[in-house]
């Protein structure tokens, strides 16, 4: 028997040490993914890597269930796979710790709620963007570009500067420079 480790954060910006920290002494081989946990097992090559990786006696573990995924249907479906074939579930935190070789109403309850926080969040953060829009906020990153910026730009092209060039002169992305020409074109 074997403890094979999944390690799961939804975005390539979030940490994953926590779990590392939790996993590492105690699993023989882990798998790491960043990737949503909403999504289709299939949608999730890390995780079939993991689950085609665990054989007979191992136990795939995970630091909290909602690693294994954040809908209950696909959650529910990693379960009865990893049990069909012998390999139990170790989960170290949260109401459902313990090992498990069957489902159990614990596993599902835990999954539910993981799909439920989830929604939770989305709502949450659609309501906080729908209220700062209703109080003239607009979301999301700052424009880098502004108008002398801009200016600045299209002058440097129409004297036949090279897209890094003019980067380099403005300090901006080349992504910003082409942005900036490409919606010049459109206004025109």
């Amino acid at each position: 028997m074997a403890l094979i480790g999944l390690v799961r954060v939804s975005t390539d910006k979030q940490n994953t040490q926590r779990q590392h920290d939790a996993l590492d002494p105690i699993c023989w081989k882990m798998f790491e993914e960043k990737i949503s946990g909403k999504l289709a097992t299939d949608d999730r090559p890390d995780l079939l890597t993991a689950l085609s990786y665990v054989r007979d006696g191992d136990l795939l573990c995970v630091q909290e269930v909602d690693r294994l995924g954040r809908n209950l249907l696909e959650g529910l479906i990693v379960l009865n796979d990893l049990f069909q074939r012998g390999v139990g579930v170790k989960v170290l935190e949260g109401i459902a710790a313990g090992e498990h070789t069957e489902r159990s109403l614990i596993l599902d309850l835990a999954l539910a709620l993981a799909e439920d926080r989830r929604r939770d969040i989305v709502r949450k953060t659609v309501n906080g963007l729908e209220a700062a829009r209703a109080r003239g906020r607009i979301g999301g990153r700052r424009l880098v570009v502004d108008d002398d910026k801009r200016a600045a730009i299209l002058a440097r092209r129409e004297r036949g500067e090279s897209i890094r060039t003019i980067a380099t002169g403005v300090k901006v992305s080349v992504g910003v420079v082409h942005k900036t020409l490409t919606e010049a074109k459109t206004t025109l």
